[in-house]
């Protein structure tokens, strides 16, 4: 694979901009404005490409909708991170074909980490002919040229060329919420865990400058966003491969001073780079959400040389340590996977006693989900499924006795919290946040959705906290 990271020039940017031209004067010329449905999986980083293509939508003249029946362009933007979610694309992809044949003008699009992955994006070439257009993560620049390609010439486009990625500024963002933003710091990943496929098919890592980012900050610091999270498949490798080196603390601290009212948070971290300098700056910082998300994936010194992740359990606990001697009230979370290839029962133990060492506020818990192209694909993997789901029920059961009980410490507590939506219940209608993330069910008027307020927790589950107002 090229390693060279190409920084695409604002030259380029303009010519995708002069196609966004091209095709709103297609779309003004239909007798009403043309709808899109962009439908997205997996992570943050989707969420942030996903407010990206809306803006190129806009730009060429098109509305929004979720009826997949009005629309008259449908982007998936994938993941791949396990199977079931690429059997979940797949299924709806195969939905699909019947809304084309009620709608034959339809363009339907799949981009995102699943394009990327040349079996994939060969089975839809061979096997979804109603799929017209097939980009990757490198080719979100050009979408405005592959949407005037298709409205202008005929045939299918599948751009999904093996490359090292690049970074792109200057790209229209339509965003999705107006509390909460997310910030792509960098792109990509060097780590090669033996299981994940992200290197391959998000690139390597590159760092977009910090003069991009704190500009992007600025302006949503000025049009009043309360919530903004950085975002980067490891984000302590932040500025590695800038000129000008920075690290991620550093540039966390210039974010921190960005005038406004509103939170710092970041996702991912990776243990192997998270420092001391890191967890002082975070501890420092005001605008920086008492919150970290290191996954440690398992508790077992042999099994994460397997996941080849450069940290030993000793090394992780002393980190937490670390952290916690500076921020007392940290919110942690982290990620684990049950039932790797050769993982015994005994070792899964040790994953257990990790978690019960730690005391974690929340897990994102998988079963070990095999990648066409990974080294882990090819591992040697004799444990039945049905006693790895046993051990991840075990673990599930552990982490909500201990989620459990970490709210239920924050009853008769007031924090001060922000309020940044709707939560869908009759009997709590808002939906907020405290500074740890931690959410919050409680009663109020919707003008409150984006102010933060003093909340005083009255009661609480193994999955979220209510409240009331305490002002």
């Amino acid at each position: 694979m090229r390693q060279q990271t190409t920084r695409i020039s604002p030259e380029d940017i303009s010519r995708q901009l002069q196609y966004c031209r091209e095709v709103a004067a297609l779309s003004a010329a239909r007798p009403a404005q043309p709808l899109a449905f962009v439908d997205t999986y997996g992570c943050q980083q989707n969420e942030a490409d996903s407010e990206r293509i809306r803006g190129y939508l806009r730009e060429m003249g098109y509305g929004f909708t979720q009826d997949e029946e009005q629309a008259q362009i449908i982007v998936l933007n994938t993941c791949a991170i396990r199977e079931h979610a690429e059997q979940r694309v797949l299924g709806n992809l195969g939905a699909l074909v019947h809304v084309k044949r009620r709608h034959p003008e339809q363009i339907i699009c799949v981009c995102g980490c699943m394009a990327q992955e040349a079996h994939v994006a060969e089975k839809i070439k061979q096997s979804f002919r109603h799929v017209d257009l097939v980009f990757g993560p490198h080719a979100l620049w050009r979408f405005p040229e592959f949407i005037h390609t298709l409205l202008t010439q005929r045939g299918r486009v599948f751009q999904v060329a093996e490359e090292a990625g690049s970074i792109s500024e200057g790209i229209p963002v339509v965003r999705q919420d107006r509390v909460k933003a997310w910030v792509s710091i960098m792109y990509g990943c060097n780590n090669f865990c033996s299981y994940c496929i992200v290197p391959y098919v998000r690139g390597r890592e590159r760092s977009r400058r910090p003069e991009d980012i704190l500009a992007e900050v600025e302006q949503l610091a000025a049009e009043g966003y309360r919530d903004i999270t950085l975002l980067g498949q490891n984000v302590n490798s932040y500025g590695k491969d800038l000129e000008e080196p920075l690290d991620f603390a550093d540039l966390l601290e210039r974010v921190n001073a960005v005038p406004g009212d509103f939170l710092i948070r970041f996702m991912t971290s990776h243990p192997k780079d998270a420092t001391q300098k890191l967890f002082e700056t975070m501890a420092r910082c005001g605008k920086v959400a008492p919150v970290l998300h290191l996954p440690f994936q398992a508790g077992n010194d042999r099994v994460l040389r397997a996941m080849n992740r450069h940290y030993d359990r000793a090394q992780y606990l002393a980190e937490v340590r670390r952290l916690k001697e500076l921020i007392p009230d940290i919110v942690l979370t982290s990620d684990v996977i049950v039932g790797f290839p050769g993982e015994t029962t005994e070792e899964f133990e040790e994953t257990l006693s990790l978690l019960e060492q730690v005391r974690f506020d929340a897990l994102f818990t998988f079963i070990f989900s095999p990648r066409v192209g990974t080294p882990a694909a090819q591992m040697d993997d004799p444990m039945p499924h049905q006693q790895k789901q046993a051990n991840f029920q075990r673990l599930v059961d552990l982490q909500n006795q201990i989620s459990a009980e970490k709210h239920a410490a924050y009853v008769g507590k007031t924090l001060r919290c922000l309020i940044d939506g709707d939560s869908g219940d009759a009997r709590y209608p808002l939906a907020a946040r405290t500074p740890g993330n931690r959410l919050v069910r409680l009663d109020g008027p919707a003008e409150l959705i984006g102010q933060f307020r003093q909340v005083r927790i009255t009661d609480a589950n193994t999955w979220s906290l209510f409240g009331e107002l305490a002002e």
